[in-house]
């Protein structure tokens, strides 16, 4: 047998275990199986999958696995594994070209336009993270070569097997004036507490699990920076979310208040969920630790490797789909209100644009003025990515406050619900009054109901806070721009002002 035939035959062998892309129907079947512990509005719940706080967001999660896997999405969303030969996600992929990064952007921009930009931590977010994390294992070694070819391997589990991974990397709001190991009980931060031939035990807590609720894995790991006596706490690993152990305390489930899904159509599909996760003595086995006991590598994991530039252009990616909607939202509203060619408003919605433009064109420079590293490897541009980090925060309120101020009170002075327009009694008044140039009086109510939704629901205000603080506090995310920002080539500028010469009298 000649080298080809038998290149051939290894292939197809590999073909033939490789998983098929998972569809949202497995995908909602291993949710109802793992039996995982939850807690929300006082009940303790382990189907996520049938349970009405969380079912329609895991119907959601679900269609994504469905999107991704549509042989019309295939060359969108996926690529080949390189170990199987078989296509997986495309957030998966370490890119070695502009082209690949290109590509990564257009799979999660695909991915967002299916939630709108309303779910922050979809499959494809941590997925990123682990690419980043594959492409640097030499990284990882410097803790032991063992912790390189864990993560590498567990990169390869979930690419191959396509799975959902959630982080907790934010120690609990206790009290932060202390370190991790000062606290009240030095268990209250989630860390090791003992270690075993087999693997380690972990106790604590730790947040902001977002999406965990319908993740397969849980990255545990603090991306603050931890001191000297932390070394406990500085710790990479990864966990089934129905580890013995493992419990998640949702916030208030906002799927539970919506009336229906015609006035909440928002809150009702696609609330991800955030949760607080107590670890109550979590055994995890040697193969899914990747950082331990090393509060150098446990920081530099996020820096040194491309992970979080790779997250965050998967989330900037998100973002500007978001924004694109709500201009979208903004347009239509003035055009339902008659207000649309009044120069004060196309004057507000042209700054909308201006900053949606921004994002959007701060993402493709992402690509465009990418590095490629000693290693062969693309990240994306800091300076870009860091730049729209380092302003959302004060970006994202001002834009909802212009669309607060175009639509006054047209978002308010709505019937209480859909139904009103069922009682025949109430129709034709609303029929009446309700009615704009354009639209029937009960599709600019639906009109207004949706812009409520993203803008004034709770499920909405929980968005505010969300890109508030999406990269962290303000003064962290600034720091970042801070250290990527070229200033050496600025104070050239400045060195050549001061070295001019005299001017002759």
């Amino acid at each position: 047998m000649n080298a080809n035939a038998a290149g051939q035959l290894k292939q197809q062998a590999k073909l033939a275990t490789a998983i098929p892309l998972r569809s949202g129907e497995s995908f909602l079947s291993d949710l109802k199986a793992s039996k995982r512990t939850i807690f929300v509005e006082g009940e303790r719940v382990s189907d996520p999958a049938n349970h009405p706080a969380f079912r329609n967001g895991a119907r959601t999660v679900a269609r994504l696995f469905d999107y991704a896997a549509a042989p019309e999405n295939r060359e969108r969303m996926t690529y080949i594994s390189p170990d199987t030969g078989a296509p997986v996600w495309r957030c998966f992929q370490i890119p070695k070209t502009h082209a690949d990064l290109r590509a990564k952007r257009l799979a999660a921009e695909g991915w967002a336009e299916q939630t709108f930009g309303l779910m922050g931590r979809t499959p494809d977010h941590v997925a990123n993270f682990f690419a980043g994390y594959a492409a640097k294992p030499a990284f990882f070694a410097r803790g032991g070569q063992q912790f390189a070819d864990n993560v590498v391997n567990f990169y390869k589990h979930i690419r191959d097997e396509h799975k959902y991974v959630a982080y907790a990397i934010v120690p609990p709001q206790i009290d932060r004036s202390k370190p991790a190991h000062q606290q009240s009980d030095p268990t209250l931060y989630a860390g090791v507490v003992k270690e075993t031939d087999a693997g380690i035990i972990v106790r604590g807590g730790q947040q902001l699990a977002t999406g965990a609720v319908f993740a397969d894995y849980l990255q545990l790991s603090c991306i603050h920076p931890l001191r000297a006596g932390d070394e406990n706490y500085a710790i990479s690993v990864a966990l089934p979310l129905d580890a013995p152990g493992v419990k998640l305390f949702s916030r208030r489930a906002f799927p539970l208040q919506a009336t229906s899904a015609e006035d909440y159509p928002l809150t009702s599909r696609f609330d991800e969920t955030d949760c607080f996760v107590v670890l109550d003595d979590v055994f995890i086995p040697w193969e899914r630790v990747f950082i331990y006991r090393n509060t150098e590598l446990c920081f530099g994991q996020w820096w040194q490797t491309p992970s979080h530039s790779y997250g965050n252009h998967q989330a900037q990616a998100r973002y500007a789909t978001k924004l694109r909607f709500l201009l979208g939202l903004a347009k239509r509203m003035n055009e339902a209100t008659g207000n649309d060619a009044a120069p004060p408003v196309q004057a507000e919605m042209g700054e909308l644009a201006a900053y949606a433009s921004i994002v959007d064109h701060m993402l493709h420079s992402h690509e465009i003025d990418a590095p490629i590293d000693e290693d062969g490897v693309l990240w994306p541009s800091k300076t870009a990515l860091y730049a729209v980090m380092a302003l959302q925060s004060q970006i994202n309120p001002h834009m909802i406050d212009i669309v607060r101020e175009l639509t006054g009170a047209a978002m308010i002075t709505l019937p209480s619900s859909a139904k009103d327009f069922d009682n025949p009694e109430a129709q034709p008044d609303l029929d009446r009054y309700f009615v704009s140039g354009n639209m029937s009086a009960r599709d600019r109510v639906r009109l207004m109901r949706l812009a409520w939704d993203f803008i004034g629901s709770e499920f909405g205000n929980r968005h505010q806070q969300y890109e508030k603080f999406y990269g962290g506090a303000s003064y962290l995310v600034k720091m970042n721009m801070f250290r990527a920002y070229d200033f050496p080539r600025a104070g050239r500028l400045v060195d050549a002002a001061l070295a001019l010469p005299a001017l002759d009298a």
